[in-house]
């Protein structure tokens, strides 16, 4: 059994409320259990959240899902490059998978909704690492 946590910007729900409905459709597809769900304001506040959901011992893997659009300034850029690199230190630090989920930067409002599957992308990327991961594991208490 997989069991998830799922991280979702409230930033640009209009689109990641559907990315939310599609992760939790594809989880139950794969068999995996989503143990929590954190809402937070935006991108940035992802990484907390998810470290959060990382020190519980009931949660395998955590699905960050978010939509980054770009604006008049480069504020879209800067916000991904931060908080990617955190979610990749996170995982790192806590040996689980981490995927991400987030769209941008760079998009459109349109392009933004044309890739809300990138949920369903993020889930089924974080169920494969956790289940190539404990064989990996299984292989080293050999």
């Amino acid at each position: 059994m997989v069991r998830l946590g799922i991280v979702v910007s409230e930033f640009n729900f209009e689109i990641t409320k559907l990315m939310l409905d599609l992760a939790l459709e594809h989880a139950e597809f794969l068999g995996a259990e989503v143990k929590e769900i954190v809402m937070v304001p935006g991108v940035m506040e992802v990484p907390l959240a998810t470290k959060e959901l990382l020190k519980r011992e009931e949660i395998d893997a955590v699905v960050t899902l978010g939509a980054v659009i770009k604006g008049e300034t480069m504020h879209d850029e800067v916000i991904m490059s931060h908080a990617v690199r955190k979610i990749m230190d996170l995982s790192l630090e806590y040996e689980k998978p981490v995927a991400l989920g987030i769209s941008g930067p760079g998009m459109t409002r349109a392009e933004a909704h044309a890739r809300v599957n990138y949920a369903k992308r993020a889930v089924e990327a974080a169920v494969k690492s956790l289940k190539k991961l404990r064989r990996i594991r299984k292989e080293e208490e050999k």
